[in-house]
């Protein structure tokens, strides 16, 4: 397929017959008509793909965890390092003035990416951890009081929970946490009662990464902002798989992780109200985020440099724009369909398999199959799906509180991305059927 990075906006990787995705969900993902994509070709672009492990074809189902990266993105990679190194917005020299130019031109690719006002809202941090740490850290800490509420869902990853608790214990304010149901489903109930005039933030994920659940961001955040209150959306696992609208959704912050979108690691977005990163105080110190610094005191730089403390990650931050382009190539129409089917096609393959249990079972879901097996230990499937090439992921998956909702200590996980093959479902489930043989 070879989308080439520069390119993407015009070079159209969605071929062949018309795709009928089957009506199991209510998935947005489910509704869109799209061509059926050219996966073989899509696989081309990514040299990880065509590797073997332990003797066998590499199936990678761990796309949850991080993306692989595609030929677009290593080759921008390879040249900021190789041809273009050279620090930014100090030099006068012609190196420092291409490796500006390439990065600074990645804020406005990320500004389109997530239909962002002003491409000075759009922070470069080192990914959704990070940026979450910021808010917290800078809004959180600079406007939280004794008593204050902070409403998070219990199926919120770690990085969405730990950094609150923490500027809870700062500030005196409380963290409450919004019930899911048995399908894994926010209780919009419960959270219209938890809201009151204390809710000063609401932190939700747009995509859980536990088990697949698409929640109802936009209305979550009109019923916060009736009280008053700011919305923060962990994006990590939306942004790799469907088209963001900040703008449409109405939050307040939004941040995702280059690496889930197959760009680099070590980078990743933060998104805000101009508004509000204006009046927030910087959260690191350092250079190229002051306007004049003495020892009588700092005046700092305007948006985005204001949050940008130092050196960033340069070349990282080129390899996210080339990612953001290959994703705009392939077309979030075409990806969200194709893993959508690949979704369908896997829950009803591996129900079929004795002694599965699902753990999420969301009317909106993405490309996450999360389960348990009887008898096997998910840390002891994954190995012996390892043996048979497939990489999948057993653990907590940093979501401790929604294992402990659903009375378990771990669950494997199967997460699909666009150039995952029904073959390769295939593959997961022989190897389920082979784990209860050494189990039984």
């Amino acid at each position: 397929m070879a989308v080439d990075s520069g390119e993407a906006g015009t070079r159209a990787s969605a071929e062949g017959s018309e795709l009928t995705v089957p009506a199991t969900s209510a998935s947005p993902l489910a509704r869109v008509p799209a061509q059926a994509l050219d996966v073989a070709a899509i696989r081309r672009d990514f040299p990880i793909l065509s590797r073997q492990v332990n003797g066998k074809p590499l199936v990678y189902l761990d796309n949850a965890a991080t993306g692989q990266r595609p030929l677009a993105v290593i080759e921008a990679v390879r040249r900021s390092m190789a041809e273009e190194n050279a620090n930014i917005h100090r030099g006068v020299h012609y190196l420092s003035e291409v490796a500006t130019l390439e990065y600074d031109a990645v804020r406005e690719d990320a500004r389109e990416f997530l239909n962002a006002p002003a491409s000075h809202e759009v922070i470069f941090v080192r990914g959704t951890t990070e940026g979450i740490n910021l808010v917290a850290q800078s809004y959180g800490r600079s406007t939280l009081r004794p008593g204050d509420e902070i409403l998070l869902t219990t199926m919120e990853h770690h990085s969405n929970i730990v950094p609150w608790q923490i500027v809870a214990g700062q500030t005196g304010a409380v963290v409450r946490a919004i019930p899911i149901t048995d399908a894994g489903e926010v209780d919009l109930d419960a959270y219209r009662k938890l809201l009151s005039p204390r809710t000063r933030i609401v932190g939700v994920v747009h995509i859980s990464n536990a088990l697949g659940t698409i929640n109802p961001v936009a209305e979550m955040t009109r019923l916060a902002h009736e009280v008053g209150a700011v919305v923060v959306v962990d994006g990590a696992q939306a942004a790799p798989h469907m088209a963001v609208d900040v703008q449409a959704l109405g939050c307040d912050f939004y941040a995702c992780s280059s690496h889930k979108m197959f760009g680099p690691t070590g980078v990743g977005m933060l998104w805000g109200r101009s508004t509000l990163l204006e009046s927030m105080p910087p959260w690191q110190g350092g250079g190229d985020m002051i306007h004049t610094v003495s020892f009588s005191g700092t005046t700092f730089a305007p948006l985005p440099a204001k949050f940008e403390a130092g050196t960033p990650a340069i070349a990282e931050v080129i390899g996210l724009g080339a990612a953001i382009r290959y994703l705009r190539g392939v077309g979030f129409d075409a990806i969200g369909a194709w893993e959508h089917e690949l979704l369908v096609r896997a829950t009803e393959a591996v129900r079929e398999v004795p002694g599965i249990r699902l753990v999420g079972t969301a009317r909106e879901k993405a490309g996450v199959l999360a389960f348990t097996l009887a008898g096997v230990h998910p840390h002891d499937l994954g190995t012996i799906l390892d043996a048979d090439g497939v990489a999948i992921r057993a653990g907590h998956h940093c979501a401790q509180p929604v294992m402990e909702r659903f009375g378990v200590h771990a669950t494997a996980r199967a997460s699909f991305a666009f150039y995952n093959t029904l073959e390769e479902i295939d593959v997961l489930v022989r190897g389920l059927h082979r784990a209860r043989e050494v189990f039984a």
